[in-house]
């Protein structure tokens, strides 16, 4: 199949425990060589960034999964608008319409299907 989404290789949970442990030994080695603390604080503001990161990349995942479906189903919809103007149907349209129509986001959705 020539469009086949491949899965991603990061394990998210993991990523999260790791930065968790690292965070830990940052605040281990800033007791002990508080000396370093500028460093210190450099490596605990960067490890900061990582929940924030792991957050983004699962809303941007599930947009992503959202988006890949819209777009199967339209293209769906436009070979059966092509398939009913062969057959002749009265309204070969209606597919195409039909499906724009149930991605097309209403007032208070906070998706577009629902």
């Amino acid at each position: 199949m020539p469009n086949t989404p491949q899965p991603a290789n990061i394990n998210l949970e993991e990523v999260t425990a790791k930065n968790t442990a690292a965070r830990h030994i940052i605040a281990g080695f800033a007791t002990a060589m508080p000396a370093l603390a500028d460093i210190w604080q450099y490596l605990e503001d960067a490890f900061n960034d990582v929940p924030a990161l792991v957050t983004e990349i699962i809303r941007l995942s599930a947009e992503l999964k959202d988006t890949r479906l819209d777009r199967a189903n339209l293209l769906a919809a436009a070979r059966a608008t092509i398939a009913a103007f062969h057959d002749g149907e009265f309204d070969p349209l209606s597919y195409l319409r039909d499906e724009l129509t149930a991605q097309t986001p209403h007032p208070g959705d906070s998706r577009r299907r629902g």
